[in-house]
């Protein structure tokens, strides 16, 4: 089902039972037309979640192209795979004739949902997105979609919302890499993963266990973790390999956490991957500066973000229609160097 489309002055005037004219004067704040009647109309327009189209508004008095500018939310620029996405889109976007604008949600709902209310004050002509962290609610992409902003999301999609995204194989990177270090002697691999709430986490977390059902060994609670910082890691970690059946093996949801498991299992005198395998996810700069260097699921983040702002700005210009969510998936592949055996 469709998404109502974004109310218009038309609509105002039809709801008041006042001109277009009028309600054009009344946004504009004109002194012609009566106080009474400019706050009425206005109030309206604010509790109805109106936007003028501003590029429209250009187009009719200029000759000139309106500026073509693409919201970006990043939930961590310091991040190596957010700022490799925002590398992609940079790229796409001045070869395709766009600018960007990017701010962080530093994985905060409140600072997500004021980022979508200033991209749409500011006349952004498309969002590209990855959700914080702790985002439960969805108003503020939905109140988007209804104002004719198309939204493309990266990395961590929108579960409530049928929207464009271009995301990365979670699954089969997972499985694969599960799958691996069974087939390379480990018996119970742990998993550090992200909050749950997230379709990035499920499908991670689905393909670890489907590796441990192909290879006929069961899942355990005791080795299913929320972990997804190095911090953590090297909190949780010693807990783990104190265990009278530890884990012979982990894998972790980004590279940073598997970096964090291997330090501390190296500084508990754990051999590493003699005694322990761990293997991350992301292919990061870091992943070849530890010692030894880290197996990792590489993906691609340059390509992602490429492929984000190719779906949003064919969306833009009528190449893909509004009422469609193109889905598309970036394959990931397990790099092998010296943390697994």
């Amino acid at each position: 089902m469709n998404e109502k489309q974004p109310l218009t002055m038309k609509d105002i005037a039809a709801q008041l039972g006042v001109s277009v004219a009028t309600v054009s004067r009344a946004l504009k704040n004109s002194p012609n037309i009566s106080k009474q009647r400019r706050e009425l109309i206005q109030q309206y327009a604010r509790e109805h979640d109106y936007y003028p189209n501003v590029i429209a508004e250009q187009l009719r008095h200029s000759r000139q192209k309106p500026s073509q500018i693409i919201g970006v939310i990043l939930p961590q620029i310091v991040h190596y795979y957010f700022a490799s996405i925002l590398s992609g889109i940079e790229e796409k976007a001045k070869e395709r004739g766009y600018r960007i604008m990017v701010a962080q949600s530093d994985e905060q709902y409140e600072r997500e949902r004021e980022i979508c209310e200033s991209f749409m004050k500011n006349k952004v002509c498309g969002i590209i997105v990855s959700q914080a962290k702790d985002t439960e609610q969805y108003d503020h992409f939905k109140k988007l979609v209804n104002n004719g902003i198309p939204l493309v999301f990266y990395d961590r999609i929108c579960p409530a919302l049928n929207a464009s995204r271009v995301v990365v194989d979670d699954y089969q990177g997972t499985y694969k890499a599960v799958s691996y270090m069974i087939e390379t002697g480990c018996k119970r691999v742990a998993f550090y993963g992200s909050n749950m709430n997230m379709e990035i986490s499920k499908n991670r977390l689905n393909g670890y266990k489907d590796a441990l059902y192909h290879h006929g060994l069961q899942p355990s609670d005791e080795l299913i973790k929320q972990c997804d910082n190095r911090s953590d890691a090297e909190k949780l970690t010693p807990a783990m390999l104190h265990m009278k059946n530890r884990p012979d093996g982990f894998f972790a949801i980004n590279d940073e956490t598997a970096i964090g498991i291997m330090y501390t299992a190296k500084r508990l005198g754990f051999r590493v991957p003699e005694d322990v395998a761990v293997c991350g996810f992301t292919d990061s700069e870091r992943a070849v500066s530890c010692d030894p260097m880290l197996t990792t699921v590489k993906q691609d983040g340059r390509e992602v973000g490429s492929q984000a702002t190719d779906v949003l700005i064919d969306t833009v210009e009528g190449k893909l229609p509004m009422d469609r969510a193109e889905k598309r998936m970036v394959r990931t592949r397990l790099v092998v160097r010296g943390t697994t055996r």
